[in-house]
């Protein structure tokens, strides 16, 4: 389970990043060790060209070419190699990084999206994740393993002559001062870009999520228009972030440039005044040419570390706010006994509680229809029953044990919900009524369907329970979408049901079979309890609580608050208006 407050510090968040990324110690330390032994063999090229130019060229000395050229073929197939080792060793540090926090994201988005303040945060928790995974996997990154040998090829230019390993480290520290500004300056930008990013993609997957009502009421030039100007926010914020970094980089690319042109202009001069040796000269611009390579690499690449840095902290923010606790002690299937005691639920963004002080207690064989008017906060009570949300006050008992004394898998099992809108995944329709389950229990679902109402219809499909669904429903109506719903809920054969206006797309044969379903749950000694505005889907309910307003108004049974509620009617009619009107 997981904490509902958001902690003050967001170090525990760290923490857990940093210990996730720590279970790879040794292979970064592998990766620095290979790094070194790439850096050492990048002298190579340079020392080549002082012998080519320095002594085979003096000697004219055929066999020595050869000798030396055999040589630079194997030292360069060892740097090739040790290249792609170490770029395999980091790609395999990403995928563990992402398959180790994998699960806790997962989980941490889900429940993040029900408390306050870390929305955003929850919901592009996977992106976060994926971003730092694909900056460790990046050539970017390892260019930071190159820069600590820089000094390595500055030393070697030092030794060729004083005045060019001034011109060097000048060369380093105008690149290093270009590379932070980059950073400070394209900070705001590119933080902007993302988020407009986002902004534009969540609006194009909800338009597409609501395409037949946007194409049945004449809404696709509407939503165009609309997603068209998010996507023009974004794409002017990015085009802002690329011509700052992208000016960065040019300028850096020139500079190298000019370093390089530079070095071989005091080379030359060095030669002339004969303190140097042509073959230094060539060497000398080489190194300084690699010495340089990886400032670059990192200032071009500056939005990946920027969208890595920005994923590390969104992530430190979800995780220190959705801790996760310690595993609960396994219990015992619990009885059909719920206790809902003075339940308050504040709703995620919201400063006013929805439900307020809410208290009912509901017996095995009971069935409970809650009615209310729209915003009563019937939909907020059923998910507060699931567990999707924590009340801020208050306790929920199953069978004498609070919800979250449950493992939240563990408790899905022992309560089927019905939400007010439902939706299918894709898949079969068996997978949908096993609830995605990776081995499903074709026994179950075949039970869970005939208790359901949705055994002859289901049969009745092309394939039958093995018909492909999509998350939209397809082929299927809405009526038939509920009812697979309502099997869904079933399946497993659950203590308690929590149904969220259960018959809303129902035809007279589907509300049978809801009825008949909730007569067997109460056969069977279980509870069920119905949020609902039609009169049908109370017909089997033995309790009603009335909701008005966030605060309880009536509870009993049933006729006895369909009377009490009759008798308030009518005298609210007869009491007398403002200024004296009936």
């Amino acid at each position: 389970m997981v904490a509902n407050a958001a902690p003050r510090s967001t170090e525990a968040g760290a923490a857990e990043l940093r210990a996730a990324r720590a279970k790879s110690r040794h292979l970064y330390w592998s990766v620095g060790i290979f790094s070194f032994f790439v850096n050492a063999l990048m002298l190579t090229g340079p020392l080549y060209m002082l012998n080519v130019y320095d002594r085979v060229l003096g000697s004219r000395s055929v066999e020595t070419l050869i000798a030396l050229t055999v040589l630079v073929v194997f030292l360069f197939a060892m740097m090739g190699l040790l290249d792609i080792v170490r770029g395999r060793v980091m790609g395999r540090v990403g995928a563990r990084f992402q398959a180790e926090m994998d699960e806790r994201v997962f989980a941490a988005s889900i429940r993040g999206a029900t408390m306050p303040g870390i929305q955003r945060e929850a919901q592009g928790g996977l992106r976060d994740l994926e971003s730092v995974q694909r900056l460790i996997v990046s050539p970017a990154l390892m260019s930071v393993f190159d820069l600590p040998f820089a000094p390595l090829f500055f030393l070697g230019i030092f030794i060729f002559h004083p005045l060019m390993g001034y011109l060097a480290l000048v060369g380093a520290v105008i690149l290093i001062a270009l590379a932070v500004a980059n950073q400070l300056i394209s900070r705001r930008p590119l933080l902007s870009a993302n988020s407009a990013t986002m902004q534009a993609e969540q609006l194009g997957n909800q338009i597409r999520q609501e395409a037949e009502l946007i194409l049945s009421l004449g809404m696709r030039k509407a939503a165009f228009d609309r997603w068209q100007f998010a996507r023009g926010h974004s794409l002017d914020a990015s085009i802002g972030a690329s011509d700052t970094t992208g000016a960065f980089t040019a300028t850096i690319k020139a500079v190298r440039l000019l370093l390089q042109s530079a070095m071989l202009g005091l080379g030359a001069f060095l030669v002339l005044q004969n303190q140097l040796s042509p073959g230094a000269m060539i060497a000398g611009s080489i190194l300084l040419g690699r010495a340089l390579a990886p400032i670059e690499m990192i200032v071009g690449q500056a939005a990946l570390f920027q969208r890595a840095r920005e994923g590390w902290r969104n992530l430190t923010v979800l995780l220190s706010a959705v801790q996760e606790g310690d595993r609960r002690t396994a219990l015992p299937s619990p009885k059909a006994q719920l206790d809902v005691e003075q339940v308050s639920v504040i709703l995620p963004g919201e400063q006013v509680a929805t439900l307020r002080m809410i208290s009912f207690a509901v017996k095995p064989g009971q069935a409970v229809g809650v009615i209310g008017t729209s915003g009563s906060g019937k939909s907020t009570l059923a998910k507060a029953l699931t567990g999707f949300l924590t009340p801020a006050a208050g306790r929920i008992r199953l069978d004498g044990a609070a919800l979250d004394q449950y493992e939240p898998d563990v408790l899905g099992k022992h309560i089927g919900y019905l939400p007010q809108r439902v939706g299918l995944f894709d898949g079969t329709i068996k997978d949908n009524i096993a609830r995605l389950s990776p081995d499903p229990d074709d026994a179950a679902v075949v039970k869970a369907a005939k208790k359901a109402g949705a055994h002859e219809m289901i049969l009745k499909l092309p394939e039958g329970y093995d018909t492909k669904v999509s998350a939209n429903g397809g082929r299927l109506s809405g009526g038939q979408i509920q009812r697979i719903g309502l099997a869904r809920a079933m399946y497993g054969d659950p203590v308690m049901l929590v149904l969220d206006e259960p018959n809303s797309n129902l035809d007279n044969d589907g509300s049978v079979a809801l009825n008949n379903a909730i007569k067997s749950m109460k056969a069977e000694g279980k509870i069920v309890l119905i949020m609902a505005h039609r009169p049908a889907a109370i017909q089997e309910c033995d309790l009603l609580l009335m909701i008005e307003g966030g605060v309880r108004r009536a509870f009993g049974p049933k006729d006895d608050v369909l009377q009490e509620m009759v008798k308030n009617r009518k005298a609210i009619q007869k009491a007398p208006g403002p200024a004296g009107v009936t």
